[in-house]
């Protein structure tokens, strides 16, 4: 199942103090993400989220590369084992979305397809100039997966975010960093140090406050049907409040209302 690299590790940790550098490894494949890469992902992650001796997690590539993305070598129309290799990385895109450590996306070179979904789940994306990046997901006649329906129209304006997912375009870093795909761009090859340095300011604040604010920012509606559902438990309840009771009398009445806050 595995590429000819499956018996060395294609994710390396590396402790820099309070905080831990996890670089995608898969030699002369542009970090394609393999069965194995993902698993041991997941891996390093939850195993980072419990460390308390961890504060913040720095994502890279090696070799110039963040990642190019799903490996096709190993896509499939088996559905057992398509569902399989996806969830592994939707269990990872949960724990880098509303884990309770930040993530940072230290991000060099290429950051295509599902490389791009790991990025843009992270809570910041430092670049170095020349990266990459793209939704290149309908090239393979996919749709966009790992959460990147979700955080793409997060980080973006919606229709610039429609514009990505339908074009496929490749994106340089001046153009990512206009849009807001990318929070800062440092010299080309300095994307770690300035992720670490980054990750060590968090790493200086109150964890608990963080994995709190993490767990609320990650919380939001998921989906229309979810937002929908949420806007209208909201507005029934804020039916029943005096204070609407006011703004309607007020309104026949012409006059301003006195609101209580009740």
């Amino acid at each position: 199942m595995h590429n000819t690299d499956s018996e060395l590790p294609q994710v390396i940790p590396t402790s820099r103090g309070l905080v831990t550098v996890l670089t995608l490894s898969s030699p002369g494949r542009k970090n394609a993400i393999s069965t194995q890469m993902r698993t041991e992902l997941l891996e390093q992650v939850t195993a980072l989220h419990a460390d308390p001796s961890v504060r913040a997690i720095v994502l890279t590539g090696a070799d110039g590369d963040f990642s190019a993305g799903g490996d096709i070598t190993e896509m499939t129309s088996d559905q057992k084992i398509a569902s399989g290799r996806l969830q592994i990385l939707h269990d990872t895109v949960r724990l880098l979305i509303s884990g309770p450590k930040p993530v940072i996306a230290a991000v060099e070179g290429a950051a295509f397809g599902a490389g791009l979904s790991l990025a843009a789940a992270c809570d910041v994306v430092v670049a170095g100039e020349g990266a990459r990046f793209g939704a290149a997901f309908g090239k393979v006649g996919f749709v966009a997966d790992c959460g990147l329906l979700w955080t793409l129209p997060m980080r973006l304006r919606p229709g610039v975010a429609r514009d990505i997912l339908f074009s496929a375009r490749s994106i340089q870093t001046d153009e990512a960093l206009a849009l807001g795909l990318v929070d800062e761009v440092v010299p080309q090859g300095g994307a770690v140090d300035a992720a670490v340095a980054r990750a060590e300011r968090y790493a200086a604040v109150a964890p608990l406050a963080i994995a709190e604010t993490k767990a609320l920012l990650g919380a939001a509606p998921q989906s229309l049907d979810d937002l929908l559902e949420a806007e209208k438990a909201a507005q029934l309840r804020l039916a029943l409040t005096e204070d609407h009771a006011e703004a309607r009398k007020a309104f026949l009445e012409k006059r301003q209302p006195d609101f209580k806050g009740c």
